[in-house]
């Protein structure tokens, strides 16, 4: 049996301001039911992407298809309201003169004003809102306009919804359950969500496949564990977590650190390397006389460092350290409270299954 087509797709989009590309080359599938999460920095060009399939703007080259049918290219276009694409924002973007349940029927065109009122009042009872039906938006608070702006999103049936930050404005307390009972809704209704954030957490609770976007191209693309678990550059590593670096050089495919030798196959002599952990990662053993842990095969050898500060951060103590042999700065998550005095002495070992190792690029990254 033949795959369905992608429920939405783009291909090769390029958009430039004053010759600099702000989306360059990218290329997105998302099938019905698939939550897919645009990852990165503001400014990389997530926003711009978004406002290219909704069609508000005009793509230079490439062209972007719903369910296997052509949407637009440089030539052919369909306009916005012929998308069958919801839209929603950070600022939800409610009328203040229309009441809860005017907003939900605004989307409703054509179709029998009994059937546009039971869509909507269906819709508020599905996210919770029924009883501020009659209300207006400025009595709401900002939880419970997110609900209204996802019911008028939903209304009219899109098979493809954008999502620009929509959590963004929430609350801490609340965003989570809102999120969840967002995602579980969308679900529901079988729509293809692409969704915009700079944050990785939000990206890793919501999309089933992430794609990480850096200067409007997608950089890796993939299931949240393996972006996590097996990132592209270093780059890619920090911007799902703090991590640790420590610099070395390569010879004889091996480069020395404070933690003993690392592999460094297929890597020419002399490339300066940077091998990247994260701070949960790093094992911690107390100092006896001097004298470290004994040393396994997966944790290399182990490294005298003294702690140079130590915070407790509600479920974990955050730790740094400072490498006796070479000065290295490290930071040590550990769960529950871990609070040792600045200048006690420990041994750190870390797992070589935990570690990523890259090439060095940028300033630096000089053959030695």
């Amino acid at each position: 049996m033949a795959e369905p087509p992608p429920r939405l797709e783009i291909r090769n989009i390029v958009r430039a301001y004053d010759g600099r590309r702000v989306v360059n080359d990218l290329s997105l599938r998302v099938m019905p039911g698939q939550v897919t999460c645009l990852l990165g920095p503001s400014g990389c060009g997530k926003s711009t992407t978004l406002r290219i399939i909704a069609g508000v703007e005009m793509q230079d080259s490439g062209e972007i298809y719903a369910d296997g049918e052509l949407v637009c290219d440089t030539v052919f276009r369909v306009p916005p309201e012929g998308r069958s694409i919801g839209m929603m924002f950070q600022d939800f973007a409610l009328f203040p003169h229309l009441t809860v349940f005017e907003n939900v029927m605004f989307g409703l065109k054509g179709a029998v004003a009994a059937d546009r009122s039971e869509r909507a009042q269906n819709l508020l009872s599905r996210v919770g809102m029924a009883h501020h039906a009659q209300d207006y938006p400025h009595q709401l608070s900002g939880g419970e306009q997110q609900r209204v702006a996802l019911a008028r999103a939903l209304a009219p049936r899109p098979s493809i919804m954008l999502m620009d930050e929509p959590f963004s404005g929430l609350d801490n307390r609340l965003r989570d359950g809102i999120r969840d009972e967002t995602l579980a809704l969308l679900k529901e209704e079988g729509t293809a969500v692409l969704l915009v954030t700079h944050e990785p957490a939000e990206a890793m609770r919501m999309a089933d496949e992430i794609a990480l976007m850096r200067n409007g191209a997608i950089v890796q693309q993939g299931a949240p564990y393996n972006l996590y678990n097996a990132p592209v550059d270093k780059e890619a590593a920090a911007f799902f977590s703090d991590v640790n670096v420590i610099e070395g050089t390569v010879k004889g495919a091996l480069t020395d650190t404070p933690f003993g030798q690392f592999l460094v196959p297929g890597v020419p002599d002399g490339t300066c390397v940077d091998i990247v952990s994260r701070p949960q990662h790093i094992r911690i053993d107390f100092d006896r006389g001097g004298r470290g842990p004994d040393p396994t095969t997966d944790y290399g050898v182990a490294a005298r460092a003294k702690v140079v500060r130590a915070r407790f951060m509600g479920n974990e103590s955050l730790v740094e350290f400072r490498t006796e042999c070479d000065g290295t700065l490290l930071k040590a998550t550990v769960p529950s409270v871990f609070l040792p005095a600045p200048g006690t002495a420990m041994w750190l070992t870390l797992p070589r299954a935990r570690c990523f190792v890259f090439p060095k690029t940028g300033e630096g990254a000089e053959q030695k």
